[in-house]
């Protein structure tokens, strides 16, 4: 399997999507599909993944918002990641 993950962004929207939502925002190939990116990201991060979404941006990369499972918090996973 191809490596669907680039890296993750440290934006201000997606450091308030992890603080309200539980979510983390990813550049993703863009060639990934949903099913692609969750298991890349379970296997990673050893965490449970609620949900996938996707979008293109200007620049032409693919986004993925990953929900986290409430066991699971966002915030762990930023810090570990060194985004905190």
């Amino acid at each position: 399997m191809k490596m669907a993950l680039r890296y993750a962004l440290a934006t201000e929207k997606s450091i308030r999507l992890m603080e309200s939502e539980n979510k983390l925002a990813f550049v993703v190939d863009r060639k990934a599909t949903k099913p692609e990116i969750k298991k890349a990201l379970e296997e990673a991060l050893n965490a449970k993944i609620v949900d996938v979404k996707t979008m293109m941006d200007r620049k032409g990369r693919k986004k993925a918002y990953i929900q986290f499972s409430d066991e699971t918090p966002a915030i762990d996973i930023a810090t570990k990641l060194g985004l905190m």
